[in-house]
């Protein structure tokens, strides 16, 4: 398949950068109180004001576009966001209030404000001191609580694949950026103890979380926005460390992003988009996942991971988001928040609505697919 024209790219990706900075906090109507949370709505999610991960992984978009673009189009809206929110009072520190942090570590290599680097250092050093952690030292998936900013929720001796992307991409930042070997070390580990006990062998995938309570993957299920958190990150996480990386370690990752890709281009759909469970074409097609998935591909034959034979899945890809942007901007067949799953029913039935991240990884897809 021909790759995209790169002006209707282009064109849809104003349109999505566009909604997003003026994404309001429109809310899904559920008619049983009781079952928001366990089809997925959780109200941090809906807008772009709340310091939280949908947001974060929005502002990371926004960075990574400036940066390509070598323009400051957005900064004006990036440091008013950040200084706002500060000024308000942040919610817990927790795994997914981490994210909004990995843009804020470049943006300030500019901004020069004190006071953000200050709450960037003492977050680092927060993870490193604070964060609970599980059996053999795991981060602890910590979250924000339901309705209450100030609360978490602990997970406990729970570990889940969003962390990589959430948290742990900021750590080695941080830790590059200030030669913390300590925090660098702790990035390593992280990455490791994830591998190994959320990668299935069999298939080449991750399930979505590991319980040391129950020693299981919870429901067994190949969830598609949580495999496309290790497709794109994992790679965001190499590329950090331009060429200093561990070799071995390297060389560990690599062959394992290299597994799940090869698993991925066999279960991509005719429209290009994957099945929010993955391994199950009842379960509904779902575009946020699917972005991010396509980012890492796209990545991974940039970088000379992955050869020019998944091409035609990335551009599969891409024409499939596409196909799936309003003519607002608004990214749509976007899945809600989602707790974790003991089966796969439990995926199949989270609600579908416009969400931040879904505008947020659209457009780290849709900036890959326009550089070279």
């Amino acid at each position: 398949m021909q790759r995209p024209d790169t002006s209707e790219i282009r064109t849809k990706l104003d349109l999505v950068v566009n909604k997003l900075l003026h994404l309001g906090e429109t809310e899904a109507v559920l008619a049983e109180e009781d079952r928001k949370e366990s089809v997925g709505y959780f109200k941090r999610d809906f807008g772009i004001k709340e310091w939280d991960w949908p947001q974060g992984v929005g502002l990371y978009g926004l960075a990574k576009m400036e940066k390509i673009e070598e323009k400051k189009a957005y900064n004006d809206f990036l440091y008013q966001w950040y200084k706002e929110n500060i000024k308000e009072g942040l919610p817990s520190k927790n795994i997914n209030t981490t994210t909004p942090l990995l843009a804020l570590a470049d943006l300030n290599e500019s901004w020069k404000d004190k006071e953000m680097e200050d709450l960037c250092l003492s977050w680092a050093q927060w993870l490193m001191k604070c964060l609970p952690r599980t059996e053999e030292g795991g981060f602890q998936h910590v979250t924000s609580a339901n309705g209450d900013r100030l609360g978490v929720r602990l997970n406990e001796n729970e570990m889940w694949i969003d962390t990589l992307f959430m948290t742990v991409l900021f750590l080695t930042k941080m830790g590059l950026k200030y030669n913390r070997q300590d925090w660098i070390d702790e990035s390593y580990h992280q990455v490791l103890m994830h591998i190994k006990y959320l990668y299935d062998k069999k298939t080449g995938l991750f399930y979505h979380g590991w319980t040391f309570q129950e020693r299981n993957n919870f429901g067994g299920v190949f969830w598609c926005r949580g495999n496309s958190w290790f497709t794109a990150g994992i790679l965001e996480y190499i590329d950090l460390f331009q060429g200093t990386m561990n070799v071995a370690i390297r060389q560990f990752v690599t062959d394992t992003y290299k597994a799940q890709a090869k698993a991925l281009i066999h279960l991509q759909s005719k429209s290009g988009l994957w099945h929010t469970v993955l391994d199950d074409r009842d379960s509904y097609e779902e575009v946020s996942g699917s972005a991010a998935i396509a980012a890492g591909i796209l990545k991974g034959i940039k970088m000379g991971i992955l050869d020019d034979s998944y091409l035609e899945c990335a551009n599969k890809a891409i024409a499939g988001i596409l196909n799936n942007i309003d003519s607002d901007g608004t990214v749509l067949h976007v899945s809600g928040g989602t707790g974790m799953g003991y089966n796969k029913d439990h995926y199949k039935n989270i609600l579908v609505a416009p969400m931040a991240y879904g505008q947020s990884l659209t457009i780290l897809a849709l900036c890959e697919a326009l550089t070279k």
